[in-house]
């Protein structure tokens, strides 16, 4: 069964709390928890209970997202090319039926891996976006099964990164990574990855600089924005 997403989880703006305010008693944690099993419902997903902790924690981290580096190199007018430095991500790989399933519950093991599941044991901070790599058959025609969903280790922790005590998360070091972007809003779907893909590759034309079987879907907001900004990335060719 699929898990809750990212999108559902990176944040809630009616519920945050300032880190001044005082913690949560157990009603509010578990008004906290229904409103995101209805949120999780209407992506057809099932919240389990032991996300409770991780939610409370997320939520009340909410107002602090850290960005991932990078520099634009060039602006055009179809869309945007930027460099990013060489860093370290944590990554981990799904292949369910659904795109929706493989990110929700690659997620689901982040998020835990970065609320406390790791050797220090302690939150790690959230950092935006959550980069999601994907790749289409050979027709071009649909995403291949397989996954990963990637997470950006903040800036304190790229000399050393905290291991995960999960054995299906790995700690990637990433070499530079060029890309072209192009912002879309709305629920990032397979159908919707598959017409952003599309739009990208008629504005550029015909080009044999970027990769054509490998593309990043990057995510930086919650599902209460009903217009939620995501990015297509299309990944140049190392030179």
């Amino acid at each position: 069964m699929a898990r809750i997403t990212l999108e559902d989880l990176n944040g809630l703006d009616d519920e945050s709390l300032d880190e001044d305010e005082e913690p949560m008693d157990g009603e509010e944690q578990n008004r906290l928890f229904s409103h995101w099993e209805t949120v999780a419902s209407t992506h057809q997903v099932t919240l389990p209970q032991e996300m409770a902790g991780p939610i409370v924690q997320m939520t009340q981290h909410s107002h602090v997202r850290e960005p991932v580096p990078y520099v634009t190199l060039l602006q055009h007018e179809k869309c945007e090319e930027r460099l990013y430095p060489a860093g370290k991500w944590a990554c981990i790989t799904k292949g369910e039926p659904m795109y929706e399933q493989s990110i929700s519950m690659g997620f689901m093991k982040l998020m835990r891996y970065i609320c406390k599941e790791n050797s220090t044991g302690r939150y790690l901070g959230m950092t935006v976006p959550v980069v999601n790599e994907i790749r289409l058959s050979e027709e071009g025609t649909e995403l291949l099964r397989d996954v990963t969903t990637t997470y950006y280790l903040p800036g304190e922790f790229q000399p050393d990164p905290p291991l995960p005590t999960d054995p299906d998360i790995r700690i990637v070091e990433r070499q530079p990574l060029r890309v072209l972007t192009r912002v879309f809003y709305g629920m990032t779907t397979e159908e919707t990855i598959l017409r952003e893909i599309r739009l990208l590759w008629e504005l550029l034309g015909s080009t044999d600089t970027v990769l054509r079987e490998s593309y990043m879907v990057a995510t930086y907001e919650n599902p209460s924005v009903p217009q939620r900004r995501n990015e297509i990335w299309f990944i140049r060719r190392a030179e």
